[in-house]
């Protein structure tokens, strides 16, 4: 997979992903400059009109989205309608930055393996190169493990160490899983 372009999405789409944004591991403070923008997309904008393929995956994009801006509620609404393992997923993540890590782990198993987890960890073991111990042993297992991303995420809230790292992996699963969706809502694979 190829890194992160906000430029292959529509313009809707781009304004929201196209600065950088490390979201914080917590729940954050929402980006009320934003509000508006999300609130006015819908399916068809996020695809910038093109016909939209799959809606469930499309909705999962608009819960990514809410999520990236810190608008946890509002993701969770649209996450937990969602039934496919990406619904999953995202409501997993949110739960994850809400605190609720008994929570995230059961979504992260109801996902089981995903097509982004191979990718995931690789970049995550590049971020992790300098990191704290515990940290640096979550790329060298066999593949990818959320459950233990959730507990470092836990430990970095608490005041241990890993806090920046974690912040960057998980941008990085963000970025993947939202493009996973966003192709699929489309119908390409």
């Amino acid at each position: 997979m190829a890194h992160f372009d906000p430029a292959a999405y529509a313009s809707s789409v781009a304004a929201l992903v196209g600065e950088p944004r490390l979201m914080a591991l917590d729940a954050g403070e929402p980006n009320r400059p934003v509000f508006e923008q999300l609130s006015a997309l819908d399916e068809a904008a996020l695809l910038g009109g093109r016909a939209v393929r799959d809606r469930e995956m499309a909705r999962a994009c608009l819960a990514g989205l809410w999520l990236l801006h810190d608008f946890l509620d509002e993701s969770h609404r649209i996450s937990q309608g969602l039934h496919g393992r990406e619904g999953s997923y995202w409501h997993g993540m949110m739960h994850r930055r809400e605190g609720d890590y008994a929570n995230a782990k059961y979504w992260f198993r109801r996902v089981g393996a995903h097509p982004i987890h191979e990718t995931l960890k690789l970049r995550a073991r590049g971020l992790l190169r300098d990191a704290a111990e515990e940290a640096a042993q979550l790329p060298s297992r066999s593949g990818w493990d959320p459950s233990v991303f959730v507990d470092l995420c836990e430990a970095a809230c608490a005041g241990g160490n890993g806090a920046e790292p974690c912040r960057k992996i998980q941008q990085q699963e963000w970025q993947l899983l939202f493009d996973f969706c966003y192709r699929r809502a489309l119908g390409q694979r």
